[in-house]
């Protein structure tokens, strides 16, 4: 890899790597239509789970199936993030881009835990290998232009005592804030304004590290009693949240004038039998949300009818369900199991207990879902096994087969197959940026987009 930038703020670093011109020897992107379209005969694609490496054998990554590929690592491994919007425009594709994270460490000791708001900008897409030799002058001139091309990141980090479980943000007026879990049992709101001025000014962040402390909660809550990984914020209602523990307790959040004060019901929704493991509010109906769990089970819920849920799937899978996604414009929604299972739910059909569409290509559990914000028919998903998918739900059939060898056992709907990371925690979709995907893992950040979508 290149020559990575570094910048280290608060006593930890952040840094991030652009693809280098021969790629990565252990990165590797399947694209299930394009792959292998020039017919040499020579390309082999590999595929997870349908044949394995053979001794010797090492996964390169193919530049021309990414329009966009970076990394970058933050310290401490973070295990969950959300994309914080902002005001460079919606539906922006041209280069470079810049993006806002928010995350949470989960570092080895208490103490060593940080609330990070990222910065990365100056992203530029991949570029085809030029062919044939190059004089001197303009391998000088590319120097030149590799350099201005490197990408960049300001990091603003907070210390926070206690592992983050899960960061969801929201904007309300003009606060940003910042829901958390995190492994001490509390959930707790933060206000993000100090750090997003840091990393957009040299002088605020100056400031931001001179009076680095321990993050100050606007708002906490210690009613749960024991931790949780369930939290979501309304898309109707600014400030309104959702939190559910390890308990199989839900609790609903609604903001109090001011912007620093929730009402938290202290009866909680309490249907489940075992540990909520993700919430998610109708992206339409303000009162009504979904959860999963590790009974098994998937319920909707209605704000206004305590304490029971109004729908429930009891059997929705094998085993535990690990994630939910609530699709933004169709009553859709697509959860993810320790099975490996990848399932969508029409909720007009939901009552039948059946899903609509049954996916199995993650040989290990399913560890996050979502769908594409702007392409109701697209959606992502990543499993323990390493892997990142890309899916389409509009394809009914194509000759994906007949054109690539050994993918014709694969499904239709299957685009793409990410790989390069290990432990795969959490994926979004930059809402802002068509087609733009960013993960966490052990091993770092990804942010892409590839040519499937």
């Amino acid at each position: 890899m290149s020559a990575p930038d570094e910048d280290t703020f608060a006593e930890e670093g952040g840094e991030m790597d652009e693809m280098d011109e021969a790629g990565s020897d252990d990165d590797e992107g399947v694209e299930m239509e394009e792959e292998g379209a020039d017919g040499d005969g020579e390309r082999k694609v590999y595929v997870p789970g349908i044949e394995p490496l053979q001794p010797g054998e090492e996964l390169e990554m193919d530049r021309s199936a990414y329009r966009m590929y970076h990394e970058c690592q933050t310290g401490a491994p973070c295990l969950s993030f959300d994309v914080l919007r902002d005001g460079d425009g919606e539906g922006r594709e041209q280069f470079p881009l810049s993006m806002l994270l928010c995350a949470g460490t989960q570092a080895d000791t208490a103490l060593s835990n940080r609330l990070l708001v990222m910065r990365m900008y100056n992203l530029h897409g991949t570029e085809k290998e030029k062919e044939g030799e190059e004089s001197s002058d303009e391998e000088s001139d590319d120097d030149e232009e590799d350099e201005d091309k490197k990408p960049q990141m300001e990091l603003a980090m907070m210390p926070h005592y206690g592992g983050i479980n899960r960061v969801r943000v929201t904007q309300r007026g003009e606060q940003s804030l910042a829901a958390v879990w995190s492994e001490k049992g509390q959930v707790e709101i933060f206000d993000l304004r100090p750090q997003l001025e840091a990393v957009h000014n040299s002088a605020a962040m100056e400031a931001f590290i001179k009076q680095q402390k321990e993050a100050t909660a606007l708002f906490s809550f210690s009613g749960h009693m024991t931790e949780g990984f369930a939290i979501d914020w309304s898309p109707t209602v600014p400030g309104r949240l959702i939190s559910g523990d390890c308990k199989k307790n839900i609790h609903v959040w609604e903001p109090r004038e001011g912007g620093t004060s929730w009402q938290i019901d202290q009866r909680p929704f309490s249907s489940h039998s075992k540990s909520v493991e993700d919430l998610q509010w109708s992206p339409t109906e303000a009162t009504v949300f979904a959860s999963c769990s590790v009974d098994q089970s998937i319920r909707i819920w209605d704000i206004r009818a305590p304490p029971n849920s109004m729908l429930s799937a009891n059997e929705a899978h094998s085993s535990d369900i690990n994630v939910i996604s609530w699709n933004r414009s169709e009553p859709f929604l697509l959860s993810g199991g320790d099975d490996g299972l990848l399932k969508v739910w029409d909720l007009r059909q939901f009552k039948s207990g059946r899903p609509v569409a049954n996916f199995k290509q993650h040989s290990a559990p399913i560890t996050s879902v979502e769908w594409n914000p702007v392409d109701s028919s697209v959606f992502a998903a990543s499993g323990a096994d390493d892997i990142i998918s890309q899916w389409d739900l509009s394809v009914e059939s194509c000759d994906v087969g007949a054109r690539v060898e050994g993918v014709k056992d694969l499904p239709p709907q299957l685009l793409f197959l990410h790989q390069g990371q290990s432990e795969i925690k959490e994926i979004h979709w930059h809402p802002q940026i068509p087609g733009v995907m960013i993960s966490t893992a052990l091993s770092g950040y990804n942010v892409f987009r590839t040519i499937s979508v």
